[in-house]
């Protein structure tokens, strides 16, 4: 399980033991026509034996099941699976924002553990992966291949971004940043090639009509998944006694919370239901499924339930909310 405020890449490295669980495409089908190992719609003369059913016109009359026909008396055919390939994206969110944490870690290492067990878990499917790690002022690509080395350059890519030094970052650039998560989401449809596997792990702050937009036609050629990170702290702030509350402070600004106020802790919680059931509700609407995973959740967990090998279409899970 994650924990702490930076990431260990020695951790995220052994997690490739623990991926073994996961079988992300567990009987789901690609939309592409490329060579490699994920079955798809496209039937042929492939390895992998699907079904027998009656002799249709057109149907290649060297795939006839003889003895069936025999059997039956009537013409039977069998039916193959071609081997088609299924790159593997993961966009890892290592923005600021992601830089909170008030349970075992923080939202920027729960993001790496979540796509450490889905590189390697890709990998071990015999898939190419790559993918983007960004954030608030740059994006590092890593381009899709089927080896450990890529992974490994991924994962550096991630914990080489999670260790920079946001705040001296901001102070040498105080102009806004120019970036945000839906440039980011514009630059993965260039990057991502039609039938990949799209996985985009962050906390979706800032993500606007644009970034929907976006997301919407990366849908149309790619399997697009949201991987939605959160602390128990931005459901629910702390009771506490008394009448001083909570300072909390992002490192430039403070902001005094008197958590003896119920109608604040109700309009806090309330703001964050609101803000996360908006996001279902709108990649929803585009056929993205999304799964929650908040910083005390067991990232491995939570990703078994979605896929494992009992599943008929893990990568259309449902979304889960702790």
């Amino acid at each position: 399980m994650a924990s702490g405020a930076q990431t260990n890449l020695k951790q995220l490295i052994d997690l490739r033991h623990r991926a073994a669980e996961l079988k992300l495409f567990a009987r789901s089908k690609a939309q592409s026509q490329l060579a490699g190992s994920v079955k798809t719609h496209f039937r042929g003369r492939g390895i992998d034996f699907e079904e027998i059913r009656h002799y249709q016109a057109g149907d290649d009359i060297r795939s006839i099941d003889w003895r069936v026909t025999a059997r039956t008396g009537e013409a039977h055919t069998k039916l193959y699976q071609e081997e088609r390939e299924r790159p593997v994206l993961v966009a890892i969110d290592q923005r600021q924002s992601m830089a909170f944490g008030t349970q075992r870690c923080f939202k920027s290492v729960q993001a790496a553990d979540v796509a450490s067990l889905l590189c390697w878990a890709a990998l071990a499917n015999n898939d190419r992966v790559g993918g983007l790690v960004f954030n608030d002022q740059q994006h590092r690509e890593i381009r899709p291949a089927r080896s450990k080395s890529s992974v490994l350059q991924l994962l550096s890519a991630v914990h080489q971004y999670n260790h920079h030094d946001l705040s001296s970052a901001a102070a040498e650039n105080k102009a806004e940043s120019k970036a945000d998560i839906n440039e980011v989401i514009k630059e993965l449809r260039r990057i991502a090639k039609p039938g990949s596997a799209l996985f985009i792990i962050s906390d979706f702050i800032g993500l606007n009509d644009d970034g929907i937009k976006q997301l919407h036609l990366l849908k149309k050629h790619c399997d697009v998944n949201a991987i939605f990170i959160s602390d128990p702290m931005e459901k629910k702030l702390p009771a506490r006694s008394g009448h001083s509350g909570y300072q909390f402070t992002d490192g430039n600004k403070r902001q005094w919370f008197d958590t003896n106020n119920q109608q604040l802790l109700a309009a806090f919680t309330q703001r964050f239901t609101d803000r996360s059931e908006h996001l279902t509700q709108q990649l929803a609407a585009h056929g993205i499924p999304t799964i929650a995973i908040s910083t005390d959740n067991s990232a491995l967990d939570i990703l078994r339930s979605h896929y494992h090998s009992s599943s008929r279409s893990s990568i259309r899970a449902k979304g889960h909310y702790e």
